[in-house]
């Protein structure tokens, strides 16, 4: 059924947000995905940036509000508004409403997202890897899919790559941070695993200690995000060649935090592994050459994992042509200069990062 919402000749969306406002919001979740925003070209950096705002607050809002229930209704009523066309006052919502029209960004996209971060309020219990990539299809594979729209890449393959790319980035995620996530009393670990070897989930997740059964565990879905990291370069030629090498900089720094990870021996219950800035900016400096030449697709078919099925048919069958909207008016700046930039970005964070210890 067709959504006459997403017709932008339809709606009249109200422009008027303040950018800061969800820069501010954006500065306050992930450091990685943060930093490789900024080597997008600058007339993709305010709908990425209103795109993730909007996600952090609404994982916020589920995560830490005192009903989650409550928090999921408010939030689908505002969504509701946002694919209507009459947004609330919230900077982030008048962002992300002009995004989707602009776009034409599936509402399906965003349900599941929301979705995900449910399943986090509800404890979910994860049983296999599947269920497990179920949830990272949530929760990062639909901001793949959302991203990878907004770069002009919608293509069935190119939505897969992009959600599969987001789902290794989650399982990295995960593997990084399976000490923290045990001590709020969640495990992503399946829980297959631990039956496999007679060990006990809720007893371990009552009492989290490393040793090598959750080395292995941590080797296991590090393993499999290398697969999909693998597969999420192949999408890379679905790109424009100017957004390249941010997608292709954030592959490289999550992918090196599992790297780093093993390094220290796989224990990320007693300590949270961090990549180094010199060694971010080496690994940005590698992307850049994608932007010349992305990794050639091997001539067999890449099926989709099937956990992220379901967004490439909510992408095939709900995305809408768009109007010929004129792009952000904002200058533009070269890769060198964007890289500069980045040196000093990342000295500012990790000056950051030291106040806050």
């Amino acid at each position: 059924m067709s959504n006459p919402s997403l017709d932008p000749t339809a709606v009249a969306v109200p422009k008027a947000y303040d950018l800061e406002a969800c820069r501010q919001l954006m500065r306050g979740g992930s450091k990685s995905f943060f930093a490789a925003s900024k080597l997008l070209p600058v007339r993709l950096r305010p709908p990425a940036t209103a795109l993730y705002a909007y996600c952090r607050l609404a994982d916020d809002a589920i995560d830490l509000g005192s009903d989650p229930v409550v928090a999921m209704q408010c939030l689908e009523q505002r969504l509701d508004a946002i694919y209507d066309g009459r947004p609330s006052e919230f900077d982030a919502d008048r962002a992300l409403a002009h995004v989707v029209h602009h776009y034409g960004i599936p509402r399906g996209l965003l349900d599941a997202l929301l979705d995900g971060f449910m399943w986090d309020s509800q404890g979910r219990r994860y049983e296999t890897l599947a269920d497990v990539e179920a949830y990272g299809a949530r929760v990062a594979g639909a901001v793949g899919a959302m991203m990878s729209i907004i770069m002009g890449a919608s293509s069935d393959a190119a939505i897969a790559r992009a959600c599969e790319l987001g789902v290794a980035m989650q399982l990295t995620n995960i593997a990084r941070d399976i000490g923290e996530d045990a001590r709020n009393g969640r495990l992503y670990i399946p829980r297959a695993w631990f039956r496999e070897i007679g060990m006990d989930a809720d007893q371990w997740l009552a009492q989290p200690v490393f040793d090598a059964r959750i080395a292995a565990f941590t080797q296991r879905l590090l393993l499999r995000a290398d697969v999909l990291y693998r597969r999420g370069e192949f999408g890379l030629s679905e790109l424009p060649w100017d957004c390249r090498p941010a997608i292709q900089a954030a592959r490289l720094v999550y992918a090196e935090i599992g790297k780093q990870l093993e390094r220290e021996g796989l224990n990320s219950v007693d300590r949270r592994t961090v990549v180094s800035t010199a060694r971010k900016l080496a690994l940005i400096a590698r992307a850049a050459t994608v932007a010349v030449k992305a990794p050639e697709v091997p001539a067999v078919s890449l099926s989709p994992v099937p956990a992220i099925d379901f967004l490439v048919d909510v992408v095939r069958r709900d995305r809408r042509p768009v109007a010929n909207h004129k792009p952000w008016t904002v200058p533009n700046r070269s890769f060198d200069q964007r890289v500069e930039w980045m040196v000093d970005l990342f000295g500012r964070l990790e000056q950051r990062d030291r106040a806050d210890r």
